[in-house]
């Protein structure tokens, strides 16, 4: 058990749940949503290979237009007390072409007073 009293399954589950609600439009679009979910510190390596900073992503998601891929192979690891890695892959199909494409994504996730905040994100293209 952690310090706050959750599980590893539990803190699995709750980390889960954030990286669902940041593939969803409705929470991306919502600015106030996604920055209690993002460190103040937060940066992203984008798949396109772009840097992000949490100031850049807050604007881009917030009027984005964005089909949410489905969500597979995910895992979690508590890589030391209050700080986890998430891992999982990404598909996204064109309803146009009916091509898809994947993307591997990895989080490190840091627990501040209780709080699970993301605090790096990376999208690599997969072949």
């Amino acid at each position: 058990m952690s310090a706050n009293g959750k599980t590893h399954d539990a803190v699995c589950a709750h980390l889960r749940a954030w990286e669902e609600a940041l593939l969803d439009p409705a929470v991306r679009r919502d600015r106030v949503r996604v920055a209690a979910l993002l460190a103040e510190d937060f940066q992203e390596f984008g798949s396109s290979g772009r840097v992000w900073s949490r100031g850049q992503i807050l604007e881009l998601l917030a009027t984005e237009a964005y089909q949410p891929p489905a969500m597979e192979d995910f895992k979690c690891d508590r890589i030391a007390e209050g700080v986890a890695l998430v891992t999982y892959r990404t598909v996204k199909t064109d309803a146009n072409s009916g091509l898809s494409s994947a993307a591997l994504r990895s989080s490190i996730w840091t627990e501040e007073s209780g709080e699970w905040r993301m605090r790096f994100h990376q999208g690599t293209r997969a072949l």
